[in-house]
């Protein structure tokens, strides 16, 4: 008797069915992700609007500012030129790079989330299985980058204008924020069809902001007679050059608008001709046995964060050098006014406005220091969540001190991006001030009295994954989104003083210039031991996965 095989099913639609449903499901995911990351944007944006609206009250103060920026090249290679004296212009100017800088993070995470991070863990393959098409997953990404980007750019200019900026200005600043984050959407797009991980993808991405970032920098900073040109290659160069409040270059606008269309047409290509859970660029296999070197927890910790530590360094010293060398002249920039005197002596100027400066550029070293902790405490729950602590734990390696693995190189590296931070900062003060040998030092011990406030916000991150792993991803950012919002904007915003104590970074003493004292540091150490005793007993109890 003949069998005849039965045809295989075939779903009817074409390569974007179901996207509508699959749309919806990423936006109920990143819900949490998404407001967050507005909301920090909002608040920054139009903090800085009100804060510059209650320093600079006169023409005359806000010129001298212009004035100022203009002749520090430091300054202007960090943020851009300056474009007008009126307090919308100087708030784009002070902040307008940096928000789109953070656009672009956020639709690097969420593109890569939905596209290559899903496929590697599995679910695009059981998706895949459905009524889906091919090119849904690629769309569900770009859309919910789409979504996000639109709400930045109407959010954060609602709330300039109600603080008192002018619409129009108010607008254009916001979406030329959302369209560099279109642009790198477009660009994590790409990298999540080239690469075979979520990891290779992020990184590839972020290098071309970085990359896109310094050519931007070194446009604007150069002379009359040097390469300006190069502004005009970067994405970030773009939102910076829309001019927010000085004129309002809308037309600008189509560059990032094109390339996005472009870059995302190129992945769409890609994607068609690539195998699911395959790179265009395949991955180099590993050896056949591990080194020496590999053979314990701490070694293979070790190896999987030092990339990640790296880019955090090299972060902390560009950023220490720009800020140390533009504490050098920065009364002439600031002003001399009472609202100015006033603001920084709420955060720790009293011993001279250049030590104020540092004092805000040390604390944002240390913040930085923060966010690289967590990012290194949350690398645990990554490798649960794949399931690759599993083959570890089933050795003779307890939980506590796989878990512990990661922390020790957590900790390490928090001192080390502090370190660096410090010498850099005190290295470009001293420099340009022509005695570096007294300020290397003096920055030195200023950033390394960060460290147990960076650890204390490590340590909520360990407390959420020991007792809630599936929220401590969110849970530990949230964390990390509210100390910024309090330690930066607290006093701008006159929030209450038990809110701004809520920071750990509020606690430790003001360096340098201020008094030093032992007894918030030994505190906040302690509460940052109790923490994470907690947290690696709640590991101790909990199911793995």
């Amino acid at each position: 008797m003949t069998v005849l095989a039965r045809p295989a099913v075939r779903h009817r639609g074409g390569p974007l069915t179901g996207t509508r449903a699959l749309t919806r499901l990423a936006q109920r995911r990143d819900r949490a992700m998404l407001v967050a990351w507005i909301y920090v944007l909002t608040a920054s944006l139009a903090g800085t609007a009100y804060s510059f609206k209650g320093l600079y009250k006169t023409e005359a103060s806000r010129q001298q500012v212009a004035a100022g920026a203009a002749h520090n090249p430091a300054l202007i290679a960090l943020t851009g030129p300056v474009f007008g004296t009126s307090v919308g212009a100087l708030s784009a100017w002070k902040i307008g790079a940096f928000a789109a800088i953070a656009a672009a993070l956020m639709n690097i995470f969420l593109v890569v989330r939905h596209t290559r991070a899903d496929e590697e863990s599995g679910r695009l393959e059981l998706v895949g299985s459905t009524a889906v098409g091919r090119h849904a997953p690629l769309a569900v990404g770009l859309l919910v980058a789409v979504s996000a980007d639109c709400a930045l750019a109407v959010v954060p200019a609602a709330a300039m204008i109600a603080v008192g900026m002018p619409a129009g200005g108010a607008f254009a600043l916001g979406l030329a924020i959302a369209s560099c984050g279109l642009v790198f959407a477009a660009v994590a797009a790409l990298t999540a069809q080239l690469s075979g991980t979520a990891r290779g993808a992020r990184g590839s991405a972020i290098a071309v902001l970085g990359i896109a970032y310094l050519l931007q920098s070194a446009g604007t900073a150069a002379g009359a007679d040097g390469p300006r040109w190069l502004a005009w290659l970067s994405p970030v160069g773009w939102a910076v050059h829309v001019q927010a409040f000085a004129g309002d270059r809308w037309l600008v606008l189509l560059l990032p608008l094109g390339l996005a269309v472009a870059v995302a047409g190129a992945a769409a290509a890609v994607a068609a001709r690539r195998d699911l859970g395959a790179g265009l660029l395949p991955s180099r296999p590993g050896p056949a046995t591990a080194p020496v070197s590999l053979r314990s927890p701490l070694a293979l910790a070790w190896r999987l964060q030092r990339g990640s530590l790296a880019g955090w360094v090299a972060g902390a010293v560009v950023y220490g050098v720009v800020a140390g060398a533009t504490a050098e002249g920065i009364q002439s920039l600031l002003g001399s006014g009472p609202a100015v005197k006033q603001a920084l002596a709420r955060i720790g100027g009293q011993s001279g406005m250049t030590d104020a400066y540092l004092v805000v550029s040390v604390s944002l070293i240390g913040i930085a220091a923060g966010c690289y902790a967590v990012s290194a405490v949350l690398r645990l729950r990554a490798e649960e969540s794949a399931q690759r602590a599993e083959p570890i734990l089933v050795t003779a390696t307890s939980r506590v001190r796989w878990a512990g693995s990661h922390l020790v190189v957590a900790l390490a590296g928090t001192a080390v991006t502090l370190a660096a931070g410090g010498l850099a900062a005190g290295l470009g003060y001293g420099l340009r001030a022509g005695d570096p040998g007294p300020q290397v030092p003096r920055l030195l011990g200023a950033a390394m009295a960060q460290l147990p406030a960076a650890l204390a916000v490590a340590a909520a991150a360990v407390l959420l994954f020991g007792f809630l792993p599936r929220w401590s991803t969110g849970g530990a950012w949230s964390v990390v989104a509210l100390v910024v919002l309090v330690d930066l904007l607290g006093e701008t915003l006159r929030l209450s003083h038990w809110i701004v104590d809520l920071s750990p970074f509020t606690q430790v003493p003001r360096l340098p210039g201020g008094v030093v004292t032992a007894a918030p540091l030994l505190w906040l150490s302690a509460a940052a031991v109790a923490l994470t005793a907690a947290g690696l007993a709640g590991l101790r109890h909990r199911d793995i996965g």
